[in-house]
């Protein structure tokens, strides 16, 4: 049996137990199962090892609704007073049964309020032609799915799940580019572009530093473009934003889409990638952690 099964059976063990174990166990056992190296608690290095300890020392309870996606739209609102960020909400439902289509365009985005990434939203671009049923699967699978638990971004436990109605907004990379900025410390240090989300190819993630500037590395599990990415219409507006929003935190993770003609806010997080990604070259790992000041 291979050492990548073994892996993937030990994290799904640990997964199904997971409420046994207090967090700083549990993300010790997780982070040797999932990067194969020791968890530092004590004198954290990395930027994978610094996120873990932000889960368990920096806890404020105001977090909880600036990753709520429905709530996370009011703060955005009452920070930068700019209603132009505001991808429109056409509606909250508590399950999907509950949705009323029939007040729904014919194009609309659903987004479970406490999942992150693609695994809680369901597009619809006609809904004449829309999945209902497979849509109803993900999105409740999503409501059940807390993240807590799994990953220990505590910030997530106490959301009341929902389901809300946004927007269609277009198409990615072709209406609209997808990008994220990670502020370190209330500054913006470096950014990344996603291309080909929903490709059914897998995405790529391009990395820039703040002027633009191409960045030498990679994810394991999210490879470079391999192509130079134009610099997004509203950068500059982007990065006054992510700023604006991320005053007096250590780490915020700033999601935006772009259009030529308008910036939207998409959502925030505080721990980009849960703080279990692979980089490539391993040692920018220690590189961008060296950017983050715990302040400890």
């Amino acid at each position: 049996m291979s050492k990548p099964h073994f892996a993937g059976v030990f994290k799904s063990l640990l997964y199904s137990t997971s409420a046994l174990f207090p967090t700083p166990l549990y993300l010790k056992m997780l982070f040797r199962i999932m990067m194969g190296e020791r968890l530092d608690l004590e004198n954290p290095r990395t930027i994978n090892e610094k996120i873990q300890w932000l889960k368990i020392h920096d806890r404020n309870a105001a977090y909880t609704s600036l990753v709520d996606k429905v709530t996370a739209k009011d703060h955005v609102l009452e920070v930068t007073g700019d209603e132009s960020l505001i991808i429109k909400t056409l509606g909250v439902w508590k399950h999907f049964r509950d949705i009323d289509f029939d007040s729904l365009p014919d194009s609309f985005v659903l987004k479970a309020n406490n999942s992150g990434g693609s695994k809680g939203i369901a597009i619809c671009g006609d809904k004449s032609s829309f999945n209902r049923a497979a849509a109803g699967r993900k999105l409740e699978r999503a409501l059940k799915r807390n993240l807590f638990w799994r990953y220990r971004e505590w910030p997530y436990k106490d959301i009341s799940p929902a389901i809300l109605a946004e927007e269609y907004i277009g198409k990615a990379d072709s209406d609209f580019s997808e990008v994220k900025l990670v502020c370190l410390n209330g500054k913006v240090k470096y950014a990344f572009i996603c291309l080909g989300r929903h490709s059914g190819k897998g995405t790529t993630y391009d990395f820039y530093d703040r002027d633009w500037n191409l960045l030498p590395f990679t994810q394991v599990k999210e490879h470079n473009s391999g192509k130079p990415v134009p610099r997004p219409v509203h950068f500059d507006r982007m990065i006054e934003v992510a700023e604006q929003l991320s005053s007096g935190m250590r780490l915020l993770r700033v999601d935006f889409y772009d259009t030529p003609q308008r910036l939207m806010f998409g959502e925030m997080t505080f721990y980009d990638g849960s703080g279990f990604e692979l980089y490539h070259p391993g040692e920018w790992d220690g590189i961008i952690g060296s950017w983050l000041d715990l302040g400890t």
